[in-house]
């Protein structure tokens, strides 16, 4: 226990609250904040994920459920895009989820941008340190192609990696496709994934995209929230990261994409 104290030691548990309490306005009110990693605070990732903790209780308190987790920033596309050079991670709630083919509320987001990933399906746990990438494809019923809409409460897009974690990895919501597959029966890496938005192909990427393969990514959430005494769970979907450039949407807009070897995601705004 002492060594997770210490990754929970690092701010001042008053500030942690009022952190993530403007986080949660910001939320309610579809009102960005300014960055916290601006504001002279003593803010590292493990404060920042103590900051997440608090954003995500408000919502468990009124009723939300843990649906799974994600990894944010696990291409060098979208690395470059926020100039955030490592991976984040967030929880995902039964309210971020939207069936497909049901409208997302463009209003009810702030600045929301499209990612296409590969979403994994669990039917064991995986609990950190020590998870390997055969670990995640043994624990793993099925793998689908899904849409990660993320959103972020800080103004502008402006974040450090402190800013996405605390402001729980940009999570806005997702949409999972019907169809899917093992994951021993295709080649994660090399599967190719195309994206339309309104019929226009707008961004295409590879497996390998999330951080050299989606199974890696997985099992480097698994390590890193292992950290903290949290385990990935049989029932949950683990959302892989983005195979490329985030794409901005607004209202009226309609997505497509399509992964080879696993099949389609569609979303649509209104």
């Amino acid at each position: 226990m002492g060594a997770r104290t210490a990754l929970f030691s690092a701010m001042n548990a008053d500030l942690i609250t009022t952190l993530s309490n403007e986080l949660h306005q910001a939320l309610v009110t579809r009102t960005p904040v300014p960055p916290l990693s601006s504001r002279g605070l003593a803010l590292d990732v493990s404060a920042a994920y103590r900051i997440q903790q608090g954003f995500v209780a408000h919502r468990l308190a009124a009723g939300d459920r843990v649906t799974g987790k994600k990894i944010g920033v696990t291409s060098a596309a979208v690395q470059q895009m926020l100039d955030v050079h490592q991976p984040d991670f967030g929880i995902l709630l039964q309210s971020m989820h939207c069936a497909a083919g049901q409208p997302i509320p463009a209003a009810s987001l702030i600045q929301p941008r499209a990612e296409g990933e590969i979403a994994f399906y669990l039917r064991r746990d995986l609990r950190g340190p020590g998870v390997t990438r055969d670990d995640v494809l043994d624990a793993t019923e099925a793998v689908g192609a899904c849409f990660e809409i993320v959103d972020s409460r800080i103004r502008d897009w402006r974040i450090r990696i402190e800013d996405t974690v605390a402001d729980n990895a940009s999570c806005g919501v997702y949409v999972l496709g019907d169809e899917r597959v093992s994951p021993h029966a295709v080649d994660l890496a090399a599967c190719a994934m195309t994206l339309h938005k309104n019929g226009e192909c707008v961004a295409t990427g590879m497996g390998s995209a999330a951080l050299g393969h989606p199974a890696d990514a997985v099992a480097w959430l698994a390590n890193t929230l292992g950290n903290y005494g949290i385990p990935l769970l049989a029932g949950e979907t683990i959302l892989s990261g983005s195979l490329a450039a985030l794409v901005p949407v607004q209202a009226g807009d309609r997505l497509s994409m399509h992964i080879t070897g696993i099949g389609g995601c569609a979303a649509v705004f209104s």
